[in-house]
């Protein structure tokens, strides 16, 4: 049960890595972590130090990644924010070589593009996502703006949803699984984490919080690796990660914390 994470890391706060390793490990998986930046903090600070890694080093670390025998022992290959068009070519020439040497390998995209109607990265990312990245999944976890981004498909009820879906999915993607979705038949009040496998909807809707800390889809997504490590299915994964979510969610609320609050791990399950 070993998940290769390839995301972001920041010194302070729970975005990327920084949000999805230590959940990861309490689930009792291990976890070999890759940073494609090394930042002080999140940018919703006023201030931001280190960067964005050299793809020339981030390809030197998944070398060592691929030396220590990881690759074939992973069941799950996470990628999430790349930080620069180099660093996304060479996560995907990495993904290809993965999915040679490891055909059991369930390769997890999210795209970490943008959102509130905005894309927030690289030039050259978005194309990279769509050509090579997306195609290579077995799944796929945009939030509503970066389906519509990825799809060119305005997601406004399940059937847009359902559209935009089989705009972005290859022959070998499995599923893709939107995150932070309010649609037209939305309860008021909640947002909600849809499955789309063969054109099917599995719908997980939570009350929406008057909180939105960063890197709660960072957080999300890898619960939902850990699950797929062990074996779960992909909507009983997604159900417990909404559920973890949540409890984190309510527990930042409750502190009146600006960051997540995952030091009490495992997180209380909401009622249903």
């Amino acid at each position: 049960m070993l998940v290769i994470s390839i995301q972001s890391q920041v010194v302070h706060g729970h975005v990327g890595n920084s949000a999805a390793v230590f959940p990861m490990q309490a689930e009792g998986v291990s976890v070999a972590a890759v940073p494609t930046t090394l930042l002080s903090n999140h940018p919703r600070y006023p201030t931001l130090r280190g960067r964005v890694l050299e793809a020339e080093l981030l390809a030197d670390l998944i070398v060592g990644v691929e030396e220590r025998g990881l690759l074939e022992r992973a069941a799950v290959l996470l990628t999430g924010y790349l930080g620069s068009a180099a660093n996304a070519d060479v996560v995907a020439d990495f993904v290809a070589r993965a999915k040679q040497r490891n055909p059991r390998l369930v390769y997890l995209c999210d795209p970490v593009l943008g959102d509130d109607g905005k894309a927030y990265v690289a030039d050259g990312i978005v194309e990279t996502m769509r050509r090579r990245l997306v195609p290579a999944a077995t799944f796929v976890t945009p939030n509503q703006f970066e389906l519509e981004l990825l799809s060119g498909v305005k997601v406004q009820d399940a059937s847009h949803l359902r559209a935009a879906s089989r705009a972005i999915a290859a022959p070998g993607v499995r599923g893709i699984i939107a995150t932070g979705c309010t649609l037209a038949d939305t309860p008021a009040g909640q947002v909600e984490t849809i499955v789309c496998a063969n054109d099917t909807l599995a719908r997980f809707a939570t009350p929406r919080l008057p909180i939105r800390p960063c890197g709660t889809g960072d957080l999300l997504t890898g619960l939902i690796a850990a699950k797929l490590a062990k074996g779960a299915a992909v909507e009983a994964a997604v159900r417990e990660a909404v559920d973890a979510v949540f409890a984190v969610l309510l527990r930042t609320q409750e502190a009146g914390a600006e960051e997540m609050c995952l030091v009490t791990w495992p997180a209380r399950r909401r009622s249903r």
